[in-house]
This record gives structure tokens, C-alpha cells and sequence, in this order.
């Protein structure tokens, strides 16, 4: 099978066909190009076509930095406002919730009205969310402003995920399923890192964090503005809920990426909820960094494995990374028993390196096969699946854990994602090509 198994379902695998192919691809990124340049008008200049790629890159990254950002304050706010853990899940969930809703509702606008507009607007109101932040005086501005993060960052995911994929030079799935894994693992680690040092700081810990937000997105606003758009036939805006939509051709691809999700963000939502308070038990440490460590290990060793291996096979990264985040599941499941904090951060680290690899396998998978036209409606069903397994599990384990305690709750948790690890790895195993003996 080979370089074959990367082509769309129906298109020819002979060389003649390959290079008709690119041609095609070459005409319809310049007509792309011509388009953008007439829809700008004689007095927009619009970014080089890298620079945008990269800026949709970027606006990924920032998304998933924003989403952690007030984590490491819940504590503050938990202190000052006087609510309990339950109430910590329930915001946390305001949030998970609001990007599902915007990705059910508004999934297939950037279809519909272009990319740019979507991501407009999604900036624009995640710097509102920013000043919510701010201006919060009690829990209830908590929900508001979680709520209104949630929902932009739904409707700037699945348009800048869509605009990665057209707006790379070569239209490459597989560079462009490597931007966006990246991109999401780094923006996580860099969040929680940030977020945790300015708290850690002390110098206005309520405040600083979504002033440094406010900055990032207003900048990202701009460069929004700049990009070329990259839709061509663009429809009335019409926003109408709908079901996850996946064609009939791609699910098994679909369903493969959508498992090493499950795998790899449930591990991250259990981290971001309560993994600094287990880091901070092992490590016997109220320093909010060390707290946040494990949450930006396991992040950032996913960013460096998606690096390092990048150039593997898709079924075979899904499959050796999800056996990898087995193992370092039940090294972490191992060192909560044990009382370890090496074992603990050996364990966080091998998940996470398995974490980057599988998520990178599984996307690479089904980016290689998505038709043009269903770009952003497959790239909005594959959030809902991520943020259903980022959000899940996070908030059944913060009730959980108020009833058997921090190292249960881990240890019950990891040995769920160690097992649905190693059924993608073996689902995967199967895609593999075969070898034909003539």
C-alpha cells in the first residue's frame, strides 16, 4: 500500500494520476490566491500564503494557551469566593460545554462564509472574555466569562483547523495534521506554564494572566484580518444546529483519530483538573509551578515526540504512541500508589511523549482523506469528540474525587485511559499495509 494508503477513497494511485493531481492542486491554490487578491479590493494587502498557514497555526496554539490560562487561579478564586469543588467542575464545564455548542451550532459556517469572518469574530470575543476575567467580583462572572470562552474558542478551532488544511502551498495533510497537533500541545504546556508563573509571582495573580491574553488575541485579531480567505464559493450565513457530520467514506479513518483522542485528551483533562493538586501532594510543594508541572511535561514531551517523530507512518504512530501512553499510564497509576514523584514524573513524561505521537498518527489519518468541501464540519466532529474527552472525564472525576479521595480517583482514571490506549493501538496495528507475496 505504501504512500496509497494516504489518498483519498476513489482517488487513482498511478503516477499519472499523482501528477494530474498536483496540478490540480497547484490551479486551485493559485486561483485561491487570485481569489484573495480580488476579494481584497484594490486598497487590502492580505498576508503571503506561508505567513497565514502559520498565523492559523498559531491561532490554534492560542486557543488552547487561553484554555488553561485560569487554572492555576481556581485556587484564589475558590479561597475568595468560598465555593467548593463541585462548583470548580461545574465552571470547568461551562466551558467544555461552550465549545461543544459553538461546534454543533457553528461548525460549518467557515464553510459557508469564509474563514476569515469566523475568525474575526471568534477573536473579537475571546478578548471580551479576557475582560470578563478581569472584571470578575464573584463566581457568577466565573460561568459568564468560561461560557463565552468556550463558545469562541469552538468557532476559532474548526475555522482555523479548516484554513490550515487550505492554506498550506501544496495542500499537505499530512504537514498540515502535524501544525495542528503541534500547535495544540505546545499551546497547552505554554498556558499552564505562564499562567502558573505570573501566579506564582504574586503581583496581581488576578489580573495579569488575561491582561497577557487580551494581547495575544488582539494580535492574533490583526493577523486575522491581513489573511487571504481562502473559501471561494461562499453562501448566506445561516446558523442551524446539526449533527457531527462525517462522510460515509472516511469514518474508519475518522473513528481511528477519534480513539486516539479519547485516549490522549482525557489524560490531559484529568491532568488540568486535578493533577497540580496530586503533583502538589507527591511533591509536598505549595509552589503553583511545580504544582502545574505535570500538566506542562505532559504536554510538552507531546510536542517534542510529534517532532521527533513526525515522519513516522500514521498507523504506526497511532499504534506505538497509544501502547506508549498505556505504559506511562500504568508507570503514573503505579507512582500515585507508591508515593513516588520520580516514578510520577517519569510516567507523565513516557504518556505524554505517547500522548503527542498517537494524537498526531490518528489526525494525520484523517486529514489525508477529508474532501475539500467537508473540511470544517469533520474538523468541527473531531473537537467535539476531543472536548467531550477533554471535559468528560475532568468533571466526573472532580465529583469522584470529593467521595474516594486524589489517589483513587488517579489511579481509577489511568487505568481507563491505559486501556482505551490499547485498543487504539491494536485498531490501528490492523491499517497497517500488508505485504503481497506474488
Amino acid at each position: 500500500m505504501g504512500d496509497q494508503a494516504l489518498l483519498s477513497p476513489g482517488r487513482a494511485g498511478s503516477p499519472r494520476h499523482a501528477d494530474l493531481g498536483e496540478s490540480a492542486r497547484i490551479s486551485r491554490s493559485d486561483t485561491m490566491a487570485r481569489q484573495a487578491r480580488a476579494d481584497a479590493g484594490p486598497r487590502r494587502r492580505t498576508l503571503p500564503q506561508r505567513v497565514a498557514y502559520w498565523h492559523a497555526a498559531i491561532v490554534i496554539g492560542l486557543c488552547l494557551f487561553a484554555s488553561v490560562v485560569p487554572s492555576p487561579l481556581y485556587h484564589f478564586y475558590a479561597v475568595a469566593w468560598h465555593f467548593s469543588s463541585l462548583t470548580l467542575t461545574l465552571i470547568y464545564a461551562t466551558y467544555a460545554f461552550g465549545v461543544l455548542a459553538a461546534l454543533l451550532l457553528a461548525g460549518r459556517v467557515s464553510d459557508q462564509i469564509g474563514r476569515r469572518p469566523v475568525l474575526l469574530a471568534a477573536l473579537g470575543t475571546l478578548m471580551v472574555s479576557s475582560v470578563l476575567f478581569i472584571a470578575a467580583r464573584s463566581t457568577a462572572w466565573l460561568f459568564v466569562a468560561r461560557g463565552v470562552q468556550g463558545l469562541a474558542t469552538g468557532a476559532a478551532l474548526s475555522a482555523a483547523s479548516a484554513a490550515l488544511l487550505d492554506l498550506h502551498r501544496r495542500r499537505d495533510p499530512v504537514s498540515a495534521g502535524l501544525a495542528n497537533a503541534v500547535a495544540s500541545c505546545v499551546g497547552l504546556g505554554l498556558g499552564a506554564l505562564a499562567s502558573s508563573i505570573l501566579v506564582q509571582a504574586g503581583t496581581a495573580p488576578r489580573t495579569l494572566p488575561y491582561v497577557m491574553l487580551l494581547v495575544l488575541f488582539a494580535v492574533a485579531l490583526v493577523g486575522a484580518y491581513w489573511m487571504p480567505e481562502p473559501v471561494l464559493q461562499r453562501s448566506a450565513f445561516r446558523l442551524t444546529p446539526q449533527r457531527p457530520s462525517v462522510p460515509a467514506g472516511i469514518r474508519h479513518p475518522f473513528l481511528l483519530a477519534s480513539l486516539a483522542v479519547i485516549g490522549s485528551w482525557s489524560i490531559a483533562g484529568l491532568f488540568f483538573s486535578i493533577g497540580a493538586q496530586l503533583s502538589a501532594h507527591l511533591f509536598n510543594t505549595t509552589n503553583v509551578t511545580i504544582a502545574a508541572s505535570a500538566g506542562i511535561t505532559l504536554t510538552l514531551s507531546a510536542a517534542l515526540a510529534q517532532l521527533v517523530f513526525q515522519r513516522a507512518a500514521p498507523w504506526l504512530g497511532a499504534s506505538a504512541g497509544s501502547t506508549a501512553l498505556a505504559a506511562g499510564m500504568v508507570l503514573i497509576v503505579i507512582a500515585t500508589a507508591a508515593n513516588s514523584s520520580a516514578w510520577f514524573l517519569a510516567g507523565t513524561f513516557i504518556a505524554g511523549a505517547g500522548f503527542g505521537v498517537a494524537f498526531l498518527g490518528g489526525l494525520r489519518q484523517l486529514a489525508s482523506v477529508i474532501p475539500a468541501e467537508h473540511r470544517a464540519s469533520v474538523m468541527s466532529a473531531f473537537y467535539v469528540v476531543a472536548y467531550t474527552s477533554l471535559s468528560v472525564p475532568a468533571v466526573i472525576a472532580g465529583v469522584v474525587v470529593t467521595h474516594l479521595g486524589l489517589e483513587t480517583t488517579f489511579e481509577i482514571f489511568g487505568s481507563i485511559v491505559a486501556g482505551i490506549a490499547l485498543i487504539m493501538a491494536a485498531e490501528a496495528w490492523r491499517t497497517r499495509p500488508t505485504s503481497k507475496v506474488s
